[in-house]
């Protein structure tokens, strides 16, 4: 038997790595790759796919409903916000994701943003290359401490980031329903309520997935109860943020900067006033990258689909 599976978009030069995956499988497997944009797209390309690798591309209720043999779908990447869950269960297709892929890169680039931020570094290298040798460009600068830094999220990332920054002194809270006050304690973190966490941090670093309840966490009102002055750090996604309360506290100096790997609306427009920002940090959603990180991602993605159509058990099933 041959099986279809679609790769409904992706960024890469080639397909290499999937391709000597599936080769390697006991499989006879047709590989289709497509670079789909809407749902219309996705659905002429997968209607009759038997298992689909999919990026950014939607695949909602609507797209879910039309597809006849599909037994999995597994996804570039961490967060399955792609993916209607609920549909895919009622279809009984089974969801694949690769949730430790990137830890180290995530977790090293928020802890980068933290130190070129408390640090100015930005301002400071502009400022010198301007001509200006004033250290007065980056006031205030704050020793880590007696600040604290709040974490939303208490996943394999957020980990990483506490065990990275610890030894800077910060006093550390997290916000994690999930998660109970003793595993948190093994990382000398105390757990606390989310309100806790907006209205006391001095930094707030975020790593919730995005689902319905996150989305717009931090929205005007949120932010309206936080501590003047805090700094807000995304490398999660960025629809958790609301990107015009952000820049309304920004202009109000409620916040005093952010760093942002991710924004509500990407790519950003060069129209953003989050970009006029000079307390604004902002890279292009690459925390996840890394050469390393590339090839294991793409590798486990396509192991995903060869571990559900051999039958063999699903490491990395992802349960609503």
């Amino acid at each position: 038997m041959t099986y279809k599976i679609v790769i409904t978009d992706h960024e890469y030069h080639d397909l290499k790595i999937e391709e000597e995956v599936f080769s390697q499988s006991n499989l006879d497997i047709e590989l289709i790759a497509a670079q789909c944009k809407s749902e219309d797209e996705v659905i002429e390309v997968c209607k009759d796919a038997d298992g689909i690798i999919n990026q950014y591309a939607p695949l909602n209720a609507q797209v879910l409903s039309q597809l006849k043999n599909c037994k999995v779908i597994s996804r570039y990447g961490v967060g399955v916000d792609t993916i209607h869950l609920p549909t895919a269960n009622e279809k009984g297709i089974i969801v694949t994701n690769v949730p430790d892929y990137g830890i180290e890169e995530v977790s090293n680039h928020t802890v980068a943003l933290l130190l070129a931020w408390s640090r100015k570094i930005v301002q400071l290298n502009e400022a010198v290359k301007k001509g200006i040798w004033d250290f007065k460009v980056g006031t205030p600068i704050h020793r880590f401490e007696n600040r604290k830094l709040g974490v939303l999220g208490f996943g394999k990332i957020p980990r990483r980031v506490i065990e990275k920054v610890s030894p800077f002194g910060l006093e550390i809270i997290a916000y994690d329903p999930f998660v109970s006050a003793d595993e948190m304690r093994k990382y000398n973190v105390r757990k606390a309520e989310l309100s806790e966490v907006l209205e006391t941090s001095d930094i707030l670093s975020i790593h919730v997935p995005l689902t319905e309840s996150t989305r717009h966490l931090v929205n005007d009102g949120s932010i309206e109860s936080m501590k003047d002055g805090v700094f807000i750090i995304n490398t999660a996604r960025g629809p958790i943020i609301k990107d015009s309360a952000l820049i309304k506290g920004i202009k109000s100096g409620k916040i005093a900067g952010a760093a942002l790997d991710v924004v509500e609306f990407e790519p950003l427009p060069i129209s953003s006033e989050l970009i006029q920002f000079p307390q604004v940090y902002l890279t292009p959603h690459s925390a996840f990258y890394s050469e390393e990180a590339i090839v294991e991602l793409r590798t486990k993605t396509a192991r995903n689909i060869v571990q559900v159509l051999e039958g063999k058990e699903v490491e990395y099933l992802v349960t609503q």
